[in-house]
């Protein structure tokens, strides 16, 4: 069955200390006496500030950029690892000779120059508002005179290090906008160009013609109407001259047939119709001759030699007859016709300027296409314009505020490098420190007295607490058994136990004495090579 811990009184922890009190307290005095040694041994620590203020602009924030405060904060931050920098602290140590001790001690220039950034701080005044206006460089170092100049170096980068970057800014920003500025006219030119181009190229088909473009469209559709009806009114008149001229004609031709009527037939004359009847007469003969006769008797050839001069003679009629009318017609032919000429004469005119007007009014026609054409283009080229006009406008509009950045960035760029732009400035400089302000000697002897004490008191834990868990009085009897104590036995002594006991005791208590002697300087030796209180120095 198992039995739960008893819990002891604070009595009973008091009664086990003073058993245990040498083993306490030697311990405590050897820790605490080292501790107070080495702290004593530590050189005295001096603190040296100086006050840097935010300084504003002395141009109004209208004219020059203004610095804001996040801007300065990671201005001061930047600063800052510049001038704690390898490269900026490394002379200082040098020049002041800082950190004797440590260089010849052999330790590395890295070691020494983390020292001095933990040796150096700076602190950042704000306003209620969280308005960055100032900051405080303080230094801890061991002489008063070289940290007052450490300090005042200090303070100095950092203003040459504020200068300097902001003139650096300000010209970079000046080359930056310079190079926008350049870029974004480019662009201007560019687009300006394209604009021109584009209006010389649709020349006349531009929005703000639109309006002469419909008045001309206007007056050809009223030209076209008129050449219309121009060309009508002569097409008529061609077509009443071409009546007029085939009425002429058919009136000529009428006249020559009537010149053919009234000349007289040779066969409505007597002579014709004796000429008809002398010609039966021999056809007849030289029929019933032949009938009798052979083709070439001299009777029948005299008779068809008769019969052939009557019809030669016939034929001469005819001949002569055909002739009258052809001379008639003939002088009636060569006779001029001023009525056909004439009216020949008006049919070519009308004809040509029928042509005229057509010529014309397919010119008209011709205008009028183009003309819807160009109207037709017109929105095209609206949009088209538009899009360059609001691209210009846009660029026009970054430009000019380009233009007035620029303006102010090089009125700050002036001002900075004239010193009338908003920077630092030292209003209370490093003085000399009189009073170390570390290390707290008091502090770290009370640290090592507490600290012997908490060793004391481990020790007497290792040879107490395993005790603590076997019975060693009567109440540890009584508890763990669960029986009543009836009677208690005391620890009985031989009378040469009596004697040794006090002087073991004694002896115990001098050897830790001893020892305690001994251990306090090599705990102060350990402590200063270990530097363990170097880091409380600063």
């Amino acid at each position: 069955m198992s039995v739960e811990f008893r819990q002891r009184t604070p009595g009973e922890y008091a009664r086990i200390a003073l058993k245990r009190k040498w083993l306490i307290i030697l311990p405590a005095i050897a820790f605490a006496t080292s501790v107070a040694w080495v702290v004593h041994r530590l050189p005295d620590i001096y603190e040296s500030s100086t006050l840097i203020v935010v300084k504003p602009s002395t141009l109004p924030s209208g004219i020059v950029p203004t610095m804001s405060d996040d801007n300065l904060t990671r201005q001061l931050t930047s600063i800052a690892q510049v001038v704690t920098s390898r490269s900026s602290l490394e002379p200082l140590v040098s020049k002041y000779d800082l950190y004797r001790a440590e260089r010849l001690r052999g330790e590395p220039m890295e070691i020494m120059i983390d020292i001095m950034r933990n040796n150096i701080k700076v602190e950042v005044n704000t306003s209620r508002n969280d308005i960055t206006n100032g900051f405080n460089i303080s230094y801890r170092g061991r002489d008063p005179r070289s940290t007052q100049a450490v300090a005042a170096d200090l303070a100095s980068m950092y203003i040459d290090a504020q200068t300097k970057n902001t003139i650096s800014a300000s010209a970079s920003a000046k080359q930056f906008i310079e190079a926008q500025v350049k870029q974004v006219k480019e662009q201007l030119d560019e687009i300006d160009n394209r604009r021109l181009a584009f209006m010389n190229k649709n020349l006349g088909n531009l929005p703000q013609e639109e309006t002469s473009l419909v008045g001309q469209l206007g007056g050809l559709r009223e030209q076209q109407k008129a050449l219309i009806a121009e060309v009508g009114r002569l097409q008529d008149r061609r077509s009443a001259i071409a009546s007029q001229l085939a009425i002429v004609r058919k009136q000529s031709e009428n006249t020559r047939a009537d010149v053919a009527e009234n000349t007289t037939d040779p066969k409505t004359t007597q002579a014709w119709g004796g000429l008809v009847q002398r010609k039966a007469a021999l056809e007849s003969e030289l029929q019933r001759m032949l009938a009798e006769l052979r083709p070439k008797h001299p009777d029948v050839q005299a008779k068809q030699i008769e019969l052939d001069s009557v019809k030669k003679e016939m034929d001469g009629m005819i001949s002569e007859w055909k002739q009258r009318i052809k001379e008639k017609e003939e002088k009636l032919a060569k006779r001029p016709d001023l009525l056909a000429s004439d009216l020949e004469t008006q049919a070519k005119l009308t004809e040509g300027e029928i042509k005229r007007q057509q010529d014309m009014l397919a010119a008209n026609e011709k205008q009028i296409g183009q003309l819807m054409e160009r109207l037709n283009s017109v929105p095209g080229a609206q949009v088209e314009l538009g899009a360059l006009d609001r691209e210009y406008a846009t660029a026009k509009a970054n430009y000019d505020q380009l233009l007035v950045q620029q303006n102010r960035i090089a009125l700050g760029a002036d001002a900075d490098t004239q010193q009338q732009g908003a920077g630092i400035q030292v209003i209370d400089p490093a003085t000399r420190p009189v009073v170390p302000v570390a290390p707290k000697r008091w502090t770290l002897m009370g640290l090592g007295l507490g600290l012997g004490l908490g060793l004391g008191v481990f020790l007497a834990g290792l040879f107490e607490v395993p005790k603590l868990f076997t019975i060693q009085t009567t109440e540890d009897a009584a508890h763990y058994t669960g029986l009543p104590v009836l009677v208690s036995v005391p620890e009985l002594l031989s009378p040469q136990e009596v004697r040794t006991r006090p002087l073991r005791r004694k002896m115990l208590l001098a050897m830790g004495i001893v020892v305690t002697a001994v251990s306090i300087p090599a705990l102060a030796l350990a402590l200063r090579a270990t530097h363990v209180f170097d880091r409380f120095v600063s």
